[in-house]
């Protein structure tokens, strides 16, 4: 069969094919155009709550990061008053040596300026130089005995110093983390209200409601040790109380700040990050989980709370959200701890 097409001059094929692609992009333009309007705000709903829950889930594991500094920073504290206590105290031994020494030093000097056998020669009463012989011999044993004293004093504040010198390294480094994950935590929580900020009030309210549902595995409520319903009785008292990154109340809280708090008020000192909560007592399965023990979550145990009984958990959520009950299962559990 003999084609009836046309052959297409050269200098019109890039002109048609340019032709052809701005009708595809307008057709595919107009074709996104027809997409149903509801569906982009459903997805920015979306997208913003997942947003904002990756920024508050960042923001605490800094805040975490930012409480152990500032724990490690009040105990290089204490090592380095307790180094500079020593090395005063030994600063005043060692001036105390130094003056024995002197002393010593002269009276041999005024004493024994004549060679002794010569002193023995002349002298008229030799038991009188017999005794002072004796008494030099004393005094040099006394004298080596105060040196080795000296020495040992010497290296005690050297090490003293040292010590010192390095806790004050160390405090600077932990300083710096310290102000790093504060300008982390804040920047996290500003993009967060700001996303909220740009939501419609019922999607900003829904994202703040207490609704985040999930399994309790099954949990049968045993009775509470004395020092976990002591620990629960606390931290209910706290409920309604703000949440503050970095705070350990009374007026505020963060997450661990609730359970370090709670648990002080029951006798108990806890360690101030949930990492370290963690191990603060025994470990048990969550199906056997009693009120008052501590519940952490995700793997790296970056969020904390105290379990109520009737599968729910007394907690410091987020910033904007006070103490509150929620359900157990509402985020990955990593371990359940009995103080």
């Amino acid at each position: 069969m003999v084609s009836h097409r046309r052959p297409t001059r050269p200098g019109l094929n890039r002109g048609v094919r340019a032709t052809v692609l701005s009708a595809a992009a307008a057709t595919a333009a107009a074709t996104l155009g027809a997409a149903p309007a509801s569906a982009e705000p459903e997805d920015s709903h979306e997208t913003a709550k997942a947003t904002v829950d990756r920024l508050y889930e960042d923001a605490e594991r800094a805040t975490e990061q930012f409480n152990a500094a500032r724990e490690s920073l009040g105990r290089l504290r204490g090592r380095i008053d307790t180094a500079q206590d020593s090395a005063a105290r030994t600063q005043e031994e060692i001036n105390r040596l130094r003056a024995s020494l002197g002393s010593m030093a002269g009276a041999q000097y005024r004493t024994g300026g004549i060679d002794p056998s010569v002193a023995l020669l002349l002298s008229s009463d030799p038991g009188t130089f017999l005794d002072r012989a004796a008494a030099l011999h004393r005094a040099g044993e006394r004298g080596a005995v105060t040196l080795r004293k000296l020495r040992h004093a010497q290296r005690r504040i050297e090490q003293s110093r040292a010590e010192a010198a390095g806790a004050l390294a160390a405090m600077e480094r932990d300083r710096a983390a310290v102000a790093r994950h504060k300008r982390t935590v804040e920047g996290k929580l500003a993009r967060a209200r700001q996303l909220l900020s740009a939501l419609p009030a019922a999607d900003r309210d829904e994202l703040g409601r207490a609704s985040r549902s999930g399994p309790h595995g099954g949990l049968s409520d045993v009775a509470a040790s004395a020092r976990g319903a002591a620990a629960l009785m606390a931290a209910r008292q706290a409920l309604g109380r703000p949440y503050v990154w970095g705070a350990n109340g009374p007026a505020g809280f963060d997450c661990s700040g609730l359970m370090q708090w709670a648990y002080a008020r029951a006798g108990v000192g806890l360690p101030r990050t949930s990492q370290a909560q963690r191990y603060a007592g025994r470990m048990v399965p969550l199906s056997q989980a009693r009120p008052g023990d501590l519940v952490a979550y995700r793997a790296d145990a970056s969020h904390i709370g105290m379990y109520a009984g009737g599968g729910q958990v007394i907690h410091a959520p987020y910033p904007g959200a006070p103490v509150r009950y929620d359900p157990v299962g509402m985020m990955p559990v990593s371990s359940v701890t009995r103080v």
